[in-house]
């Protein structure tokens, strides 16, 4: 169960950084839903390696098809495979590696558990598994969008020590967090962001960042509790990122500074239904969506493959310099946006599916 997502509107990923193919099996779709790949490509060429001089080169077209689970444009409610030919590969890059545990990385930790790892790339823990939830993703937010009318937009608010302003969360479109390599809408600071993630490349090195992420028109009354609750959902979708090492949901770790009193989301009308004034929440109260938008940060650490001379061992414990080959993003942030945004449509496609659940046997 360990490629595995969700409890009704469920995901498994395969494949591996430098095999033939990789990709996704999505279970538990309703059936009647209009999609083509044309729905799903786009959020798969916002991913793909290549676009910019801030990612990897490696070339990749990432073309999906779909192989199961659709006629003539409309899903079936059958499982749907989704899959993505690697075409781009260069397993002789990592000839030098195979010896090496590369620092950060999961290669020792994958032995460790296996007694056997892929000998090219990150095999499993590599970025490149992440094609099969961005195409699923696409899937989930086709059904959120089109059945409950959410819309989900992630962007790049720091990299490194650079912290872009607070982005307008209600108002936030892809196309303003894309005018931007580096895919921040706040311009002067995505300027100073792209300039950090050149210097860094340039030195053979890598750098961090944050991913915020705002889900818009997500109804009150979505979250299973109490061990299944919705910002818990999020939390372990998004730490099952490659590179992330933190989440933080609402007013997050900054939170604790406040007092209760300044905290406290009032409610008010809106509408025909109850609101809160501020949203220090980020759109979950007890586990539950309280109907105000969803509002989180991921946090992404540097890229550990890096072409900078590092000292190390290998696996016979004997001291060597490792300078890393091969291809690597030396910032992932920018390309980690759809990966954000398709993890979130996800969790909540399925928490979705979880209430007209309940519903259907409260009838």
């Amino acid at each position: 169960m360990a490629s595995t997502l969700g409890t009704i509107f469920n995901i498994a990923t395969f494949g591996e950084s430098h095999c033939k193919g990789v990709g996704v099996v999505v279970d538990g779709c309703p059936a009647r839903l209009a999609l083509n790949e044309n729905d799903i490509q786009p959020q798969l060429d916002r991913r793909r390696p290549g676009q910019s001089d801030l990612t990897t080169p490696r070339n990749e077209a990432d073309q999906v098809t779909i192989y199961s689970g659709t006629e003539n444009g409309m899903t079936l409610g059958t499982p749907i495979m989704l899959l993505i030919n690697n075409r781009d590969q260069r397993p002789h890059d990592y000839g030098e590696m195979k010896d090496i545990p590369r620092p950060s990385h999961a290669d020792y930790t994958y032995l460790a558990k296996y007694g056997i790892k892929a000998s090219s790339g990150g095999g499993r823990s590599s970025a490149r598994e992440t094609i099969g939830r961005v195409a699923a993703g696409a899937v989930a937010e086709k059904l959120l969008r089109d059945r409950f009318g959410v819309d989900i937009v992630a962007w790049v608010s720091a990299v490194g020590a650079i912290e872009a302003a607070p982005a307008t969360v209600d108002t936030l479109t892809r196309e303003q967090v894309d005018a931007t390599p580096i895919r921040c809408p706040d311009a002067s600071t995505a300027q100073r962001m792209t300039d950090l993630v050149t210097e860094v490349r340039d030195d053979a090195d890598s750098v961090g960042g944050v991913v915020s992420c705002v889900c818009r028109n997500v109804p009150a009354g979505w979250g299973e509790p109490v061990f299944e609750k919705l910002e818990a959902y999020l939390a372990q979708a998004m730490l099952s990122i490659p590179a992330t090492k933190g989440f933080e949901i609402g007013s997050g770790f900054a939170g604790t500074a406040m007092r209760g009193s300044e905290h406290n989301d009032r409610f008010e009308l809106k509408g025909d239904r109850l609101g809160t004034s501020a949203n220090n929440s980020g759109g979950v109260q007890g586990g539950i969506s309280n109907g105000e938008p969803i509002v989180f940060r991921v946090a992404f650490k540097p890229p550990a493959t890096i072409g900078k001379a590092q000292p190390t061992v290998n696996y016979a414990g004997e001291e060597v310099v490792l300078e890393a080959k091969g291809r690597h993003d030396p910032c992932v942030v920018p390309r980690a946006v759809p990966i954000v945004e398709s993890m979130a449509a996800l969790v909540l496609a399925d928490l979705a599916m979880c209430q007209e659940r309940n519903r259907w046997v409260e009838s």
